[in-house]
């Protein structure tokens, strides 16, 4: 097992009565103005807005509001995000929404605390010096955004990363509820966008912890269950609930301690949502699967762990490259389960953009990405090929 350090600072309030604790929490906290941001109109229509905007009423702290987040958040609201703040004096951002409207906030919040633009920190790798306090208020479970140190953000086609412990939220109010209505396209993809959160740190060349891979291998079988439940029935509680709990935990480092995290089909699959603008978890369901049979035969025991623990596949003794092979065939054919895409044409990707994607994420071929071993342009194309 590796040197870690593990740092999880967001209180989270959990469970049916969760979101009626916001006002008075903020409250506690001493902060006096709040910016509300926002996706689309599901937080107005389901009644949520109104109700955070009664309590924070109530607990006489003032608010200004900004909506529009969209998939994949872009960097020109997160700029008009930081102005509205300064403009309005704001002292914490409050987040209603999922990942997408999270990462906006962070966003905001890194900008303002810096003094910086956002973006040019994400592409110069630029460690913010100080944070901004962020909430947030869950809706879909998801990206794990709500406990995670990282953020995701979008500048024209380009979609980049930046993963720092003051991007992590203050405090996350998670009432499970609020994804009933969720639809079920959007549930398969926080079902996938967990279990990759988890096997992103499961797959590494360094010996990890048994207790680490136990866990991992624990919350990964019951958001299996759990989200076959869901998309069968929606208003399922206990099927909501260990989803909303899974997102959170799969992205805030508990999976991964002990190990050396390199996130290859998070990096490989950003240019696909970037240029394309699929649903990020979209692009993991396809490419989890050519990635993993380009790689087993680097780490055949743990493909075979994984294959069995997870997905129940039957140990082949005298093959076990067939039992690795027959794990990942097996989630695979999970995400179809769900509803879930696992080819390129799926995505509407054609093999002539091949070249374009791969230029992209490796700078034309000037850089790799970290696996099992480093991937180059020529090794991402073959990955896309065995996506078709």
């Amino acid at each position: 097992m590796q040197d870690f350090v593990y740092y999880t600072p967001t209180k989270v309030y959990f469970g049916r009565d969760s979101d009626n604790k916001i006002g008075k929490v903020i409250k506690e906290y001493g902060y006096s103005k709040v910016l509300i941001h926002y996706g689309g109109g599901s937080a107005e229509k389901s009644g949520l807005l109104a109700k955070i905007r009664k309590q924070l009423t109530d607990e006489g702290i003032r608010f200004v509001e900004l909506g529009g987040v969209q998939a994949n958040p872009r960097i020109e609201l997160i700029r008009k995000g930081i102005e509205i703040a300064k403009k309005e004096a704001v002292d914490f951002i409050l987040a209603v929404g999922g990942g997408s409207v999270i990462d906006s906030a962070k966003g905001i919040g890194m900008g303002l605390a810096n003094k910086m633009d956002p973006w040019d920190m994400i592409i110069g790798q630029i460690r913010p010096e100080k944070g901004f306090p962020v909430g947030v208020v869950l809706t879909i479970a998801s990206a794990g955004s709500e406990m995670s140190n990282s953020h995701v953000v979008t500048n024209g086609n380009i979609k980049r990363s930046l993963n720092h412990d003051l991007l992590r939220p203050v405090v996350a109010f998670c009432n499970p509820q609020y994804t009933f209505t969720v639809s079920k396209f959007q549930t398969a993809c926080g079902i996938a966008d967990t279990l990759m959160h988890t096997i992103e740190r499961y797959f590494t060349a360094e010996e990890g912890s048994e207790l680490t891979d136990l866990i991992a291998e624990g919350l990964m079988v019951a958001v299996k269950k759990a989200g076959l439940t869901a998309i069968k029935e929606p208003d399922n509680y206990e099927a909501r609930a260990t989803l909303m709990w899974a997102s959170s935990l799969s992205h805030n480092g508990l999976t991964g301690c002990g190990r050396n995290m390199l996130f290859p089909v998070h990096k490989l699959e950003h240019d696909l949502s970037g240029l394309y603008d699929i649903a990020h978890a979209a692009g993991l369901t396809v490419l989890f699967p050519a990635w993993a049979k380009y790689m087993y035969h680097h780490d055949i025991p743990r493909f075979c762990r994984f294959a069995v623990k997870v997905w129940d596949v039957v140990m082949d003794e005298a093959h076990p490259e067939k039992t690795a092979l027959e794990g990942i065939e097996t989630i695979k054919r999970y995400f179809k389960e769900i509803g879930m895409p696992t080819t390129m044409s799926e995505l509407g990707i054609s093999p002539s953009e091949y070249d374009k994607i791969a230029d992209m994420t490796t700078d034309k071929g000037n850089r790799t990405i970290m696996s099992y071993r480093p991937l180059n342009k020529e090794d991402i194309i073959k990955i896309y090929r065995l996506a078709e």
